[in-house]
């Protein structure tokens, strides 16, 4: 395989195409369904899904004998399902999403998430980069290898519309589809993330999740608090005593010994090597205010808390009128959504009922206390990388991006990924992404570095020619 050859077409699709067709879906507000319940009457996502398909299809005569279906189960958001034929029994599946993420406040003047703006090598807007990308990414990988008649065994591309709600949809469709995916040897997913834009990181590991609201209720209406303060227990306090028995105050660690597992010794070493690389970036790429420093002065120990550390964070709070809008009123009760990260290898389902239990037993003063779950997903740890792919891995950095790759657990997670270890436990694994420093998924000003999503392409394309090779 000429290298510069795959190299030229790769980045011609992607300037051409690829980034035309990017920022027409960055337009699209198709927003996951847990931030849009009406999803189906808005008809966002059915937008995004046309996008995609009419992409695809466009490109599907380069393959013949492939085909691509927008499956569609009752209730549920739909999947497209791309097949294309290749050499030999064998097959892989490339995953992608194709569902965004809501608003967020604090866009910088004249960007936003739904108007895509190109600056230089990013563009920006929600999606483009989470999760966008992939169905785009993987296709160029394969038209790069048809284009030199590479060979590469049979590609099945799958994307969901349900991911950034955590993927309910997805066990269905998988079970709906299974003699059509098979017992892939090779699983590429391209939604995760990079400790830099230098070279080709591959996610080692995802942390688990476990969330709710814990509600605090001491009243049932608000009193003068100066008549009821000092006899009424605050319904504030009560919630910060309560977090005290989940989290230290002083250092953030989670407190219950049942919340961790061990560290396995090769991510430790990963870990050290992934610090040594990326250094003060690893915390620099926060958007610090003031003089706040990180939780830890070592980097590896900074490393290893965002990937194999439980830690919490409260994402909302309710009961708390605005400054502007508050009087001398003892609150009636106060309510904290919790998110609760979880080592890579814990039970999630099994984490929940532990915090519940933690958070309603024996409440201070009597108070009525409540934890309601609302969504736990359990992490990933990835197999072991078979020889002939740790190989191909190095190959495909120095292909893709002209340097070594590099291994780091990410702090997040996804929830197919578990999945499919679950239903593939033979399969290798190359998770992958383009969210580096400073892209902030999920939140204001998120962008795809454009020369990294090409790098990916064609790292993809070396590791699909290598697979079939092997």
């Amino acid at each position: 395989m000429d290298i510069k050859k795959l190299g030229k077409f790769v980045d011609g699709c992607w300037g051409d195409e690829i980034v035309p067709a990017l920022v027409e879906y960055i337009r699209i507000p198709n927003k996951s369904p847990a931030f849009d319940p009406e999803w189906q009457a808005h008809g966002y996502m059915e937008e995004a899904v046309r996008l995609f398909e009419r992409w695809a299809r466009g490109k599907l005569g380069a393959f013949p004998g492939a085909s691509l279906e927008v499956v569609r189960l009752d209730g549920r958001t739909p999947v497209i399902l791309i097949d294309i034929p290749g050499d030999g029994a064998d097959r892989v599946l490339l995953y992608g999403h194709l569902d965004k993420q809501p608003e967020m406040t604090g866009w910088a003047g004249g960007y936003g998430p739904w108007a895509p703006r190109l600056e230089g090598d990013k563009l920006y807007g929600r999606g483009g980069a989470d999760d966008g990308y992939a169905m785009f990414g993987a296709l160029s990988a394969l038209l790069a290898l048809r284009e030199q008649r590479v060979p590469h065994a049979r590609a099945v591309v799958l994307i969901e519309a349900c991911e950034e709600s955590g993927s309910y949809d997805l066990p269905c469709y998988v079970d709906h589809l299974a003699e059509r995916l098979g017992s892939p040897s090779l699983v590429i997913c391209l939604d995760s993330g990079c400790g830099n834009y230098d070279q080709l990181w591959l996610t080692t590991s995802l942390r688990g999740m476990a969330a709710g609201t814990l509600t605090v209720e001491v009243l049932e209406e608000g009193v003068h608090s100066g008549d009821a303060s000092g006899v009424v227990p605050s319904s504030f306090r009560i919630l910060r005593r309560l977090l005290s028995r989940l989290e230290d105050e002083a250092s953030g660690s989670i407190r219950p010994a049942g919340l961790y597992d061990q560290v396995p010794a090769e991510r430790v070493a990963q870990a050290k090597a992934a610090a040594a690389i990326l250094g003060d970036a690893i915390y620099a790429k926060f958007p610090f205010a003031g003089g706040t420093r990180p939780m830890a002065d070592d980097l590896a120990e900074l490393v290893l808390n965002r990937t194999w550390r439980p830690q919490l964070a409260v994402t909302g709070i309710a009961g708390l009128p605005l400054p502007g809008d508050a009087g001398n009123v003892l609150l009636p009760g106060t309510t904290a959504k919790l998110s609760l990260r979880l080592p890579p290898t814990l039970d999630a389902a099994g984490a929940g009922r532990l915090m519940q239990d933690l958070l309603e037993q024996d409440p201070p003063y009597g108070a009525r206390v409540a934890f309601h779950p609302e969504q736990s997903a359990s992490g990933w740890n990835a197999p072991a990388l078979a020889p002939w792919l740790a190989q191909s891995v190095a190959r495909a950095s120095e292909a893709g991006f002209g340097k070594p790759p590099a291994f780091m657990g990410e702090g997040g997670s996804i929830p197919f990924m578990w999945m499919l270890g679950e239903k593939f436990p033979r399969a290798q694994f190359v998770v992958t992404g383009v969210l580096g420093p400073h892209s902030n998924a999920h939140g204001p000003n998120e962008f795809l570095h454009i020369p990294t999503g090409r790098h990916v392409s064609v790292a993809i394309a070396q590791i699909l020619a290598d697979h079939h090779a092997r």
